[in-house]
């Protein structure tokens, strides 16, 4: 299904298991688990502390027993947003850690492995299930976990924009183009209509693609995201359709001229949902680390102030890559990121002697330590 240069091993993390690494996540009322899983739920709730090694101790029977019974056709995925701690439990027994569009490539390319268990939220795991091997079987931990930013822009709420701006101006040139943090319905939405799914790393490649076809593109989600690319490639010309629950009673039936005139010049429609996380983020932060000799790197989803004052952005894997073999030579970096990926990062580089920072930890914004993705976090041991 793929070649070799889709391929991607990611290194082993360098995060040691100390006596004294404990679960960061905190612990659930028993109605949240699954039926099937209250059993080992109750278990886990008994246990004395939440240190990594009890855990370890408690899960590692239950983990043979579960190798044994697949013969070896298991494969644990877990996203960079998890836990270190959870990074650790994943990669003690086999499993490899990346970024949403990674796992998929990881699953696809390992079809050796029939059993794949996904910690990360709903629409990683869909995006697995899309790309995998007819044989292979994909798992969510908790079907629970998801992504503000998809649900943001489920396909009740983005199917009124499609509608409009077919009616308006012909579907025959409305290009849709999704992030790939959508629902697998929106990405077959936007496929039946001839669109591109994204990711954070070829976000300007497929929009250079979609100019090219010289008709409007419609971008689901990250609004942010949208205006940072229209920044990247000159896109003057944009038009907003509201995200969430607003975008599914928009009409452009009820809008006023000068709103549709907005519409009909614009190159550009971006659905105005957003990934919170990266909202915590502001310019001044990164000129503060400029000053302390920092190199910062942000995601693309921060705002298009912060990727203005930023030395370099990209995807969870370029943020991970690129501080790890230390490519600007400095060894001090200052990251705009989820909370649990900045923490990996900074006990990865530990043992390496690179210097990593969160962003929000620069002292310009009282209370300002930055954000962890919750919905994530509710997978626990």
């Amino acid at each position: 299904m793929f070649n070799q240069t889709t391929a991607y091993q990611p290194q082993a993390s360098q995060m040691f298991i100390t006596p004294s690494m404990s679960i960061c996540q905190s612990d659930y009322p028993l109605d949240w688990y699954q039926p099937e899983f209250i059993p080992y739920a109750e278990e886990y709730l008994a246990l004395p502390d939440r240190k990594l090694t009890t855990i370890l101790k408690w899960m590692t029977p239950y983990m043979q027993q579960a190798f044994k019974h697949f013969d070896n056709q298991l494969l644990l995925l877990a996203h960079y947003y998890m836990g270190g701690d959870i990074v650790r439990l994943v990669e003690q027994f086999q499993g490899q850690i990346g970024d949403s569009y990674q796992l998929a490539l990881m699953a696809a390319n390992n079809p050796q492995k029939s059993v794949i268990i996904e910690s990360a939220v709903h629409f990683m795991a869909e995006s697995i299930s899309i790309l995998a091997q007819p044989h292979q079987q994909v798992f969510i931990t908790n079907p629970k976990s998801g992504c503000t930013m998809e649900m943001m822009a489920k396909d009740f709420m983005v199917e009124p924009a499609f509608e409009d701006l077919n009616a308006r101006f012909g579907a025959e040139n409305i290009l849709p183009v999704c992030y790939m943090n959508t629902s697998g319905r929106l990405k077959a939405m936007t496929g039946a209509q001839g669109g591109a799914v994204c990711t954070s790393s070829n976000v300007k490649q497929i929009f250079q693609w979609a100019r090219a076809q010289n008709k409007k593109i419609l971008f689901i989600p990250d609004q942010h995201m949208g205006e940072n690319v229209a920044y990247w490639l000159g896109i003057k010309n944009i038009a907003y359709w509201p995200g969430g629950s607003a975008g599914a009673q928009y009409s452009l039936a009820n809008q006023n001229a000068a709103t549709l005139k907005q519409f009909d010049e614009a190159e550009l429609i971006l659905f105005s949902s957003f990934c919170a996380v990266h909202t915590h983020y502001q310019a001044d932060m990164c000129e503060y680390w400029h000053n302390q000799g920092y190199v910062t790197i942000v995601h693309p989803e921060c705002r298009n102030e912060v990727i203005r004052s930023a030395r370099f952005s990209g995807s969870t894997a370029f943020i991970w890559d690129y501080v790890t073999q230390d490519t600007a030579g400095t060894k001090k970096y200052a990251i705009g990121t989820e909370n649990h990926m900045v923490e990996n990062l900074k006990q990865h580089c530990q043992a390496l002697g690179i210097s990593v920072v969160n962003l929000a930890e620069a002292p310009v914004k009282a209370g300002s330590v930055g954000c962890g993705c919750a919905t994530m976090s509710r997978n626990d041991p």
